[in-house]
């Protein structure tokens, strides 16, 4: 049964959240996404204690809420390893990634059955290409590299309008292993997509690592430099 998403709680409840209690995260994503408003900006970045170490933690994803359904944008950073020779390499690579999830009810929305797709760098290119008439679509098959290659399928269509005022953002996941079959399709304004087109274009070069090589680098570096905890990521892999 789906789960009734929970109120959104006020600004000092979060606070006292993230600064005097025990977080957890997936659960300060959720409250953050349980917003009623229809697109939103949220950034909550506190100093806390996680799986044993302290970091600064940035959650901003651009939001868009509608009536069947609600999207985000969210830029994944590349990882980097440093070599023994001192030499830092990409280790993998960064995304934007979208998550979809349902409405269930008026200003309602399901988080748990949250879908995900992670747009590399060249589809991150085609969206910010697209015109107002424009459309274009990719498919993902997560276990590509698997003995399940082939049983989970992912289509991500944009499609604008006839009249050019706005785009239909859409998901199709086809499950053959676990037999479901999930669609989401959210409509969105012309001044959203322009959010969307804008915000992907300066997160290009950062989720490509390349903002790393206009900037000095420092001296000391840890084996993974991104500052984004790989671990409180979804993976568009692991769903």
């Amino acid at each position: 049964m789906m789960k009734l998403s929970r109120l959104l709680p006020s600004r000092h409840q979060l606070s006292e959240m993230l600064l005097y209690g025990k977080p957890d995260v997936k659960d300060i994503l959720w409250r953050l996404h349980g917003c009623t408003s229809h697109a939103n900006i949220y950034t909550a970045t506190n100093n806390y204690a996680a799986k044993g170490h302290t970091g600064d933690r940035i959650f901003a994803p651009y939001t868009v809420y509608k009536g069947k359904a609600a999207l985000s944008l969210t830029p994944v950073l590349p990882t980097f390893t440093k070599l023994d020779s001192g030499s830092v390499v990409l280790d993998r690579r960064g995304v934007v990634m979208m998550r979809f999830w349902p409405s269930i009810g008026e200003r309602k929305y399901d988080w748990e059955k949250r879908q995900l797709f992670a747009l590399s760098a060249t589809e991150v290119g085609s969206l910010i290409s697209l015109g107002p008439r424009d459309s274009c679509e990719f498919f993902h098959d997560p276990s590509m590299l698997s003995s399940n290659a082939g049983q989970v399928r992912k289509s991500l269509s944009i499609k604008s309008h006839q009249d050019g005022s706005g785009y239909f953002v859409s998901l199709n996941v086809v499950n053959n292993i676990s037999k479901t079959k999930e669609y989401f399709t959210v409509p969105v304004t012309t001044a959203e997509f322009a959010v969307m087109k804008t915000a992907c274009n300066f997160a290009l070069p950062h989720i490509m690592g390349w903002d790393k090589l206009t900037r000095e680098m420092p001296g000391a570096m840890p084996g993974r430099l991104s500052k984004v905890d790989t671990q409180v990521l979804d993976s568009e892999w692991d769903k």
